[in-house]
């Protein structure tokens, strides 16, 4: 097979995939623009919503919160109290989270100095809430799932196939250049190659992380074979007849020991007997929001079951914790969120002048023999 037959074959793939899964990447795009401040965002919300907190001098702990969570639902028996955010700030509130028999969350805001509820919500109702559905799922449940999992997985094709594509290897300069004065066919055509070749890399790994968050339960046993890194053992809680669970004031001191000048920011609660409690912390070196180490405790004994220090962790670990920078553009601070806005913007430019590009070879005059989708000046 000779080279231009080759490229040819290359071209054509682009092109139609590029056709086939172009609305939803633009969909997703637009969304992910939005989310890229979505925590900034919904601290705002929440604080119009319920009011500004007054700090004081002492929280309340986060044992004295749950309880106050769980005496207020205790008549609903459908609702299960699986998490619970401490405050990251002084005028911020305990967030629980309650998750229901109809898959529904419901998030309640405590005061950390009164214990006062002052306020609860159905989060997936919130507009971030409807941002991330139509993000993730194209808000149609475990098939639109599906549907932009394998969008994602042909964005990272479409990125490949535009590299190749792309007419600056030739000449690099003119890879660059948008000759906006130029016949409004090559004008389109240097703002699909421009604006494709700055988002490339980024378009690529926001692609491959949505992909293997969408398809987890088949990518991630994947990412730990392909680094070599053996599949984390499953943690047990072993009940103690006559013996009810160990104090949450008292695990969080256990959990303070076993990682030494971590912060504890949330709490995940056993959904069954024999789970184990889930402690999530930051340590001071890191620069995730909530932090990716975890201690893992036996609800009973309070028994460390795994220390997972984030500083420390294993290939196959420290691979899908970067999957939320990556793909939320957090790695390098505010200049990278910034960044990631335009990014999500860049598949719905790219339909567009590819949408353009078909529409001018296909149903207006052909171009002459220099062809303007292969020429470097």
């Amino acid at each position: 097979m000779n080279r231009k037959k080759l490229r040819d074959i290359v071209f054509y793939l682009h092109q139609y995939i590029g056709f086939f899964v172009g609305l939803v990447l633009l969909i997703v795009g637009l969304t992910g623009s939005l989310l890229v401040f979505e925590q900034d965002f919904d601290h705002f919300m929440i604080a119009q919503q319920y009011g500004i907190i007054t700090p004081q001098q002492v929280q309340l702990s986060p044992e004295s919160v749950v309880n106050t969570i769980e005496a207020k639902y205790a008549a609903r028996g459908d609702l299960h109290l699986f998490r619970i955010y401490l405050p990251d700030t002084p005028s911020s509130p305990y967030v629980g989270q309650l998750s229901s028999t109809d898959e529904q969350r419901t998030e309640v805001f405590v005061n950390p100095y009164t214990g006062k509820i002052i306020g609860e919500r159905i989060s997936d109702k919130t507009l971030i809430g409807m941002l991330l559905k139509l993000h993730v799922s194209l808000m149609a449940g475990e098939t639109g799932t599906i549907i932009v999992g394998i969008a994602a997985f042909l964005m990272c094709i479409l990125t490949i196939t535009g590299l190749v594509l792309w007419p600056g290897w030739r000449k690099l300069i003119a890879g660059f250049k948008i000759k906006l004065d130029a016949h409004p066919q090559r004008a389109n055509f240097d703002i699909h190659k421009v604006a494709g070749i700055i988002a490339v890399v980024f378009l690529f790994f926001t692609g491959f992380t949505g992909f293997c968050w969408n398809f987890y339960d088949l990518t991630e046993p994947i990412i730990y074979a392909v680094t070599f890194t053996p599949l984390p053992s499953e943690l047990v809680s072993k009940p103690i007849p006559g013996k009810s669970i160990l104090g949450l004031t008292q695990q969080l001191k256990i959990a303070d020991a076993a990682l030494p000048g971590a912060v504890t920011k949330s709490i995940y609660f056993p959904g069954k007997p024999e789970e184990a409690l889930q402690i999530r912390m930051k340590l001071p070196q890191e620069n995730v929001e909530y932090g990716n180490s975890n201690v893992y405790l036996d609800q009973y004994s309070g028994e460390v079951l795994r220390v997972d220090n984030a500083l420390k962790m294993r290939l196959g670990d420290r691979v899908l914790n970067s999957f939320t920078p990556l793909h939320y553009g957090t790695f390098g601070g505010l200049p990278t969120r910034i960044l990631y806005v335009f990014v999500g913007l860049a598949p719905l430019i790219l339909f567009v002048t590819g949408f353009l590009m078909y529409w001018y070879r296909h149903w207006t005059k052909r171009p002459t023999k220099n062809n303007i989708y292969t020429t470097s000046n």
